[in-house]
């Protein structure tokens, strides 16, 4: 009888990840500047709350299946479908994680302290928005609220990534829009033409639908939503903007913008191979793509010398794993993907925050001015250590466990291309493994020249204060400075100040983040369980379009 009710119930709250933060953020920008110190609680508590309903969402979807809301009480599909499967309630949950604790490490960096006006109402607000347009991704059940999804959470996007409207983060911004403009009119000419090809965008309908028409229709369709969602994920040869565009930001926004933002393009991937274009000739080619993506990444991460560009592209080559796992179109192969998806979402968003730390304490991300952080700061290489053997699947962490189910189902495939990037799989991992030794070797073990470090509350001159996304404290912690004014559009950003003493929140905030990746490896039997069932309820589509539709489905 409580199981009863508890199914009965998740039907509200379904909607509450994406109505949540909108509300919080409206809050949040009627009172301005006012209470900043209730304003940061009220953020907090309300992404604590999103985690908690996500949480609740992966039982219910566990537990009952896929779970439905018809917003406003309007009939599919005339009105706003949320759907709640293993696979999005898991999205939601992470999401959630990750966000919360990337809000926690920026409140401790600044961006949002009592002194700072500016980001005061506009970082947090814009934040929140983000955070709700990621959510309605993640839940749309159909291809219009998609697209409305991807658009609230790029116009927010916009605004973090020129906070503090330096030249660096103007340059990038703008190509980040152009890219992010072109995506989106390819999405929205797709949704034209898939309208117009099946009268209908409710993603349950298209795959009753979308089988009766023409293959070469189909295969046009789909060729057009994968290069929208492509964009998005950052594949190659899709992916140029990325290292030009993510590592301007400051820390926390970077972090969320690699961690995050791309896999929602690889989630919308998911949802159009499995629901609209199941085992279609488009494979084949995603998985070219698959491993074009792995090597060109992890090829330019090699070349790179500076931490944030170092990351940004090792982003972009373990797309390529997620995308060979959908390609494969085997339960084993989008398992995997579910799997992997999850976790390098944590741990990509960990290094970045980490990267945030290095960056102050050290005064740069640059290997060529790192050295000796080991001996001087042992607990920010502990920090460092742990995701990065995870990022490069050192067992027996979840990036090997993720990495290993890939490359058993490539195996079970048993096709030569199959093979190809089963192999190509093990040489991004050890070239990963390479990079992220090259940054331990450089920036933490090597005894720095006399000068090459900058010292604890050194300003650094406008040029490295340019891109940096630190806070002015003095060597014990305390502000002796303005801040970065993240949120200010009209002035750049104020000059930073190493510190030996790093802010707890910040720390603490990092810290909760390696402990979740942790909690992966050593809960990885339910984690792949789960991850398992909602391959099978993907691949089988059934489910889901019984949950929107009804049983037996709808013309």
């Amino acid at each position: 009888m409580e199981w009863d009710y508890f199914a009965g119930f998740l039907h509200y709250l379904i909607p509450l990840p994406v109505v949540l933060p909108l509300f919080a953020a409206g809050v949040k920008l009627a009172l301005g500047i006012r209470w900043p110190r209730v304003q940061q609680w009220l953020s907090v508590i309300t992404l604590a709350l999103v985690l908690v309903i996500g949480a609740a969402l992966m039982v219910g979807a566990d537990m009952f299946g896929p779970q439905a809301v018809q917003v406003g009480g309007w009939e599919t599909p005339i009105g706003i479908t949320l759907v709640a499967d293993r696979l999005s309630a898991l999205m939601v949950t992470v999401s959630a994680a990750i966000t919360l604790a990337v809000l926690i490490y920026s409140i401790g960096q600044g961006m949002a302290g009592k002194a700072e006006v500016a980001p005061l109402s506009v970082y947090q607000p814009t934040y929140l928005i983000l955070v709700a347009g990621v959510s309605n991704a993640f839940l749309a059940g159909d291809l219009f609220n998609l697209y409305v999804g991807f658009e609230i959470l790029l116009t927010a996007s916009y605004v973090l990534l020129t906070l503090g409207g330096t030249q660096s983060r103007m340059r990038a911004g703008a190509i980040y829009v152009v890219v992010s403009l072109v995506s989106s009119v390819l999405f929205l000419i797709a949704i034209a033409l898939i309208f117009g090809a099946t009268g209908t965008v409710n993603m349950a309908q298209l795959g009753e639908r979308l089988p009766e028409i023409s293959t070469e229709l189909a295969l046009v369709l789909e060729v057009i939503l994968v290069m929208a969602f492509g964009i998005k994920a950052a594949v190659f040869p899709l992916a140029a903007w990325l290292p030009d565009s993510y590592p301007t930001a400051p820390a926390p926004v970077t972090a969320v913008f690699a961690g995050l933002l791309t896999k929602v393009g690889v989630y919308a991937i998911i949802r159009a191979e499995t629901l609209m274009f199941p085992g279609t000739q488009l494979n084949q080619m995603l998985m070219w793509v698959a491993l074009a993506t792995m090597i060109m990444g992890i090829l330019g991460a090699v070349a790179q010398t500076d931490i944030k560009r170092l990351l940004s592209f090792t982003l972009i080559s373990h797309i390529g794993y997620m995308v060979f796992g959908v390609a494969l179109g085997s339960e084993l192969g989008m398992a995997g993907a579910v799997f992997y998806i999850a976790h390098h979402i944590t741990v990509q968003t960990t290094l970045f925050l980490v990267t945030g730390l290095i960056e102050r304490r050290g005064g740069s991300t640059s290997l060529d001015h790192l050295g000796g952080l080991a001996k001087i700061a042992p607990m920010l290489a502990i920090l460092f250590f742990i995701p990065a053997m995870n990022l490069g699947g050192i067992p027996p962490l979840s990036g090997f466990l993720g990495k290993i189910g890939l490359i058993q189902a490539g195996v079970e495939s048993g096709t030569p291309l199959a093979y190809t990037l089963v192999g190509a799989s093990v040489l991004t991992s050890l070239l990963t493994l390479y990079v992220i030794a090259r940054v331990w070797n450089y920036a933490f073990w090597r005894t720095p020249a006399e000068g090459m470090v900058a010292e604890p509350g050194t300003v650094l001159d406008d040029s490295e204060a340019d891109d940096t996304s630190t806070a002015a404290l003095g060597p014990s912690g305390e502000a002796v400075g303005p801040s970065s004014r993240l949120g200010d559009t009209t002035t750049a950003a104020a000059p930073v100040v190493t510190s030996v003493v790093l802010p707890k929140s910040m720390v603490g905030a990092t810290i909760a983040l390696v402990a979740f990746g942790l909690a992966m490896t050593v809960f990885a039997g339910p984690l792949i369980a789960y991850s398992s069932e909602a391959a099978v309820e993907l691949i089988a589509q059934t489910p889901y379009i019984e949950a929107v539709l009804g049983v037996g489905g709808s013309q």
